[in-house]
């Protein structure tokens, strides 16, 4: 059970960095950007080839983050110069990223179990240093064996890369672009009529949506040992659900917070997953039903706490606003 779970960790904290790239497209720029499902795979695609072409997996993982960038920017120029309707420019670029994909792999689906990917690098390199064996040793004195896993240094790895990008990319909103960015997203007009160009800045930031996805698929490729030109689907709803689950959790009153509550989504979205999979109805195959269900229910179950509670203040309300009229009633009758 524990180590279904901290896999869960391991996956959810990759996964994290693309729902912070969907949280820049859909709560930033307020843009349903459905490119998500084809650049994930392209950044997996770039890099795979990349890698068993003999390229180092760091450079690799760099230059899929680019591509990701280019597929982001090229559905900005859809929308903005070609005046194309958001939803459907994301698709004309995920329909015809499936096919790029196919181009740069070659075939479907590209190995990297015999490859030296960032994941083999790191884990080597960590038990180098015997990290490993001294959590290991620890956990063990203190009779803890079953909560052993194979290694920490994905984990911790992937944790240290998340907060630096949430960190970087916190900094990056605060600066006078980013908040011209937040202000397309808001009001578009209003921003216009402070002499920004707009255009340009929904085209960058959908690239830099698309290139913290792509980066996503390109760490994903390397952690599963492979890349496979179905591997994107549904990716859009995952990183919706992240964010969605992560706002209702953590909230989001502000950026640092909400940037922290999307990562905290991914991983709370992979735990649930790994939890509904133990159940013996579901299969397998399941995982998107699973997936339309959590959304499904982090969508309605704020609302409904929030109708609950406006209830239950309007009834408070009621209540105090009649022991008013009793009092003043009381008092008129002593005068």
């Amino acid at each position: 059970m524990f180590t279904a779970l901290f896999g869960s960790v391991e996956a959810g904290l990759i996964y994290a960095v693309m729902a912070l790239g969907v949280y820049l497209s859909f709560r930033i720029l307020d843009f349903p950007d459905l490119t998500v499902d084809g650049s994930f795979v392209t950044g997996a695609a770039v890099a795979a080839v990349l890698i068993i072409n003999g390229t180092n997996p760091f450079t690799a993982s760099f230059v899929a983050l680019l591509a990701g960038f280019a597929a982001g920017c090229i559905t900005g120029l859809l929308h903005t110069k070609g005046k194309i309707n958001p939803l459907l420019s994301g698709i004309l670029m995920m329909i015809a990223l499936y096919s790029i994909n196919l181009r740069i792999m070659g075939r479907s689906n590209v190995p990297l179990l015999q490859e030296e990917t960032i994941i083999t690098i790191l884990t080597d390199w960590w038990q180098k240093i015997g990290i490993d064996q001294m959590i290991e040793n620890a956990l063990i004195y203190m009779n803890l064996v079953d909560f052993v896993p194979k290694t920490w240094a994905i984990v911790v790895f992937m944790a240290f890369m998340v907060i630096i990008i949430k960190v970087l990319l916190d900094q990056f909103l605060k600066t006078e672009i980013g908040l011209a960015l937040r202000a397309t997203g808001d009001n578009k007009k209003m921003i216009s009529s402070f002499s920004a160009n707009t255009d340009m800045l929904t085209i960058f930031g959908l690239g830099l949506s698309n290139a913290l996805v792509a980066f996503s698929g390109a760490l994903v490729a390397q952690y599963g040992g492979f890349s496979d030109v179905g591997m994107g689907i549904g990716m859009i709803i995952v990183g919706l659900a992240s964010v969605i689950i992560g706002e209702a959790l953590f909230g989001a009153n502000s950026i640092a917070r909400a940037t922290l509550a999307v990562i905290g989504g991914a991983i709370v979205y992979r735990i649930v997953v790994t939890l509904a999979l133990r159940v013996q109805f579901f299969e397998t195959g399941d995982v998107k039903l699973i997936t339309a269900f959590i959304v499904i229910a982090a969508l309605i179950f704020p609302q409904f706490i929030a109708s609950q509670n406006e209830k239950r203040r309007k009834k408070l309300k009621s209540q105090l606003r009649g022991e008013h009229v009793a009092k003043a009633k009381k008092d008129y009758k002593n005068i």
